[in-house]
């Protein structure tokens, strides 16, 4: 350990050891708690879609579209904005605007409307011909959505989720910079306000590795299942 101190101390004499591993943690929280809420969200929200469009199961054309505008409406709005916008709801919620947990709002709501639109982009790839097979077996809606659709489109859902996961990455480096804390806040406030380029450049290189692994991860897990 002394010897990793004193390499970073030679070749990156701003960057504080136990500082980058705290936000580097402050990351990989924010990522994976809000990860975990908005696929379930975007579940929820895309199945809904799926089955409430035209021809879909439970056609709802009324339902479809406000669901609809809602998601364009998140999706549409730039993330930094967002946060803006939600200063009031993130205070009632989380109780500050300040934080890794006072990101978690904007962070769920951007990403849960990004991943239910590629949630009801994968079921619609699902073949109508299985989906009518368990329909004329008695399949009821339940069945249907939990033993039909989701396990065929599993592969497309993953690689939607990876997608997302990447974004969020990107969406806590922006939030850091307005005080969410993680690897963004580190090289907004301690490498660029400071002129310490070599925190910025550690930093940047520490999500680009996190990027890395959760595209790496999510491309495994969906060659395991492919059936094709």
């Amino acid at each position: 350990m002394d010897r990793i101190q004193q390499w970073s101390f030679i070749y990156f004499p701003n960057l504080k050891l136990n500082v980058l591993g705290e936000e580097t943690i402050n990351t990989l929280y924010m990522t994976l708690v809000s990860g975990a809420l908005s696929c379930i969200l975007g579940i929820l929200i895309g199945v809904a879609l799926f089955l409430t469009a035209k021809e879909g199961k439970k056609e709802q054309l009324f339902i479809y579209r406000i669901l609809s505008f809602i998601v364009n409406v998140f999706r549409a709005v730039p993330f930094i904005i967002l946060i803006i916008l939600l200063f009031p709801f993130t205070k009632w919620v989380v109780g500050t605007i300040l934080g890794v947990n006072a990101a978690l709002p904007a962070l769920v709501i951007s990403a849960a409307a990004f991943y239910a639109r590629l949630v009801e982009l994968a079921l619609r790839e699902v073949d109508k011909g299985v989906i009518e097979a368990s329909q004329s077996m008695g399949a009821n809606l339940s069945t249907l959505v939990f033993k039909v659709l989701l396990p065929e489109s599993s592969p497309a859902l993953i690689s939607g989720l990876t997608v997302t996961l990447i974004s969020l990455v990107g969406g806590t480096a922006v939030a850091g910079a307005i005080g969410a804390g993680g690897l963004g806040n580190l090289a907004y406030l301690e490498g660029f306000q400071r002129s310490h380029n070599d925190v910025v450049w550690v930093a940047t290189l520490v999500i680009l590795l996190i990027v890395l692994c959760i595209q790496l991860i999510g491309d495994s897990l969906v060659r395991s299942i492919d059936k094709r």
